[in-house]
């Protein structure tokens, strides 16, 4: 009763009494009286007759308004919450909108690469700061530095399982940490003249595959660190080198304005191609995917290869992407958008899109059959020098004997990052 003031401590006693009046219950109604001291003279036409009813049945409405709430709250809690993954799941299409999920900060310099653990939801990150820090891209959240390099760190990539991580950098080396074993640096590879520009697990994660400012490509064995092969042709900087999905192609981009093909085995020039106006910054292999999409955008028939390493898209400082048919060796489509150099692509897990990043701080959106920039995001404040779809497999395999791999699709989740010169990334979720 402490609840009540004077007031409406008053007022219940009043209806009380009245409803104990009408109701004959005389013993209680002199009772309740002489206990509390009410002066009360029972009248029908007061404002407590029937008073004490009326607000027991609105308290009876009222909660059964609360509990129809509450069931509807809790139906809607539960689509909420199946919500995203349903929508992410029914969004073959999706692509980064603004604003970012996550903004990650910690980095003091530019950030030179970003990659996607292909299990878990942990996201690489490589900067000109000499670190590669760890984070959660799913919460946010930081989880540690690796140190080890000297000079700025060009680029990190993982191994298929996410068990390896591989970094290059300025200071000529190239290191390979255990994600395992508190990612400790547990190998460190040397054979490069100059600044090692990227590095890549080739398919099967027991080559890596690194591009130099030596001009040379390089291939080493993991196990052994041992370097297994030097590729040369380029005539200037290899910015970049890349190996097809089935690894019988390396691609690779210079500063000497072209793109190269190339056996991985033999080391032989596979083919070249020429075009652009300015320095390559980016190559990157279409996937199968893709395939169906291209050639609608080259008027070919839907007829043709069928493995990886058909088709390449370049990136340029000539401010165009360029999309190429490697057994032509002619280029299909020039997209042109970007004011500025073309720093990174990255293809659509759905093979109907292309996502490049430039020096002009956006983040374009191109239709791969009509050649059409159909969207562009504003991403960073300052260049944008990295751009990254996540990896994660979910395994279709059914668990009836059937060899796993053979069922197994690689279902790329939608989730990319991005970073560049303002020393932040940002993680774009549906």
């Amino acid at each position: 009763m402490a609840l009540l003031s004077d007031r409406q401590k008053e007022e219940l006693h009043k209806s009380m009494l009245e409803y104990l009046h009408t109701s004959n219950f005389t013993a209680a109604y002199n009772a309740l009286k002489e206990d509390t001291g009410v002066e009360y003279t029972p009248d029908p036409k007061a404002k407590y007759a029937g008073l004490l009813e009326k607000k027991w049945t609105s308290v009876i409405r009222l909660q059964k308004k609360i509990m129809d709430l509450e069931t509807r709250n809790a139906s809607l809690q539960e689509e909420l919450s199946i919500a995203p993954s349903k929508r992410a799941a029914m969004q073959a299409d999706w692509v980064p909108r603004a604003p970012a999920a996550h903004v990650l900060t910690g980095h003091r310099g530019h950030i030179t690469r970003v990659a996607f653990h292909p299990q878990y939801s942990i996201l690489a990150s490589a900067s000109e700061d000499a670190t590669v820090k760890i984070w959660d891209w799913e919460t946010g959240e930081f989880e540690r530095t690796l140190k080890g390099h000297h000079r700025a760190v060009h680029d990190v990539d993982f191994d298929h399982k996410g068990h390896l991580l591989v970094t290059c950098s300025s200071d000529l080396f190239i290191k390979i940490w255990d994600s395992e074993n508190e990612w400790k640096n547990t190998k460190t590879l040397s054979g490069h003249d100059h600044s090692v520009s990227s590095v890549r697990f080739m398919p099967g994660d027991q080559y890596i595959v690194s591009a130099s400012r030596d001009s040379t490509i390089r291939v080493f064995d993991v196990a052994s660190t041992h370097l297994v092969r030097t590729i040369s042709g380029h005539s200037e900087w290899v910015r970049c080198a890349v190996p097809s999905d089935d690894g019988r192609l390396l691609a690779s981009a210079s500063k000497d304005k072209t793109a190269k093909l190339w056996d991985p085995l033999t080391g032989e020039c596979k083919g070249e191609l020429r075009g652009h106006d300015n320095e390559l910054e980016a190559v990157c292999f279409a996937p199968v995917a893709a395939y169906a999409a291209i050639r609608e955008l080259a008027g070919l028939p839907n007829v043709g290869p069928k493995g990886p390493g058909a088709y390449v898209a370049t990136g340029s400082r000539d401010k165009t992407i360029k999309l190429w048919d490697i057994q032509s060796g002619q280029m299909i489509k020039n997209l042109a958008g970007h004011d500025n150099w073309v720093r990174a692509l990255v293809f659509h897990p759905s093979g109907k899109l292309l996502l490049s990043a430039a020096d002009d701080k956006t983040i374009r959106v191109w239709e791969l059959s009509t050649g059409r920039c159909m969207k562009t995001v504003e991403a960073h404040s300052h260049f944008v020098a990295t751009l990254a779809w996540g990896r994660q497999r979910v395994s279709t395999a059914k668990s009836n004997g059937v060899d796993a791999k053979a069922g197994e699709v690689e279902k790329l989740v939608n989730v990319v990052a991005s970073a560049g010169v303002d020393q932040i990334i940002k993680i774009w979720l549906p």
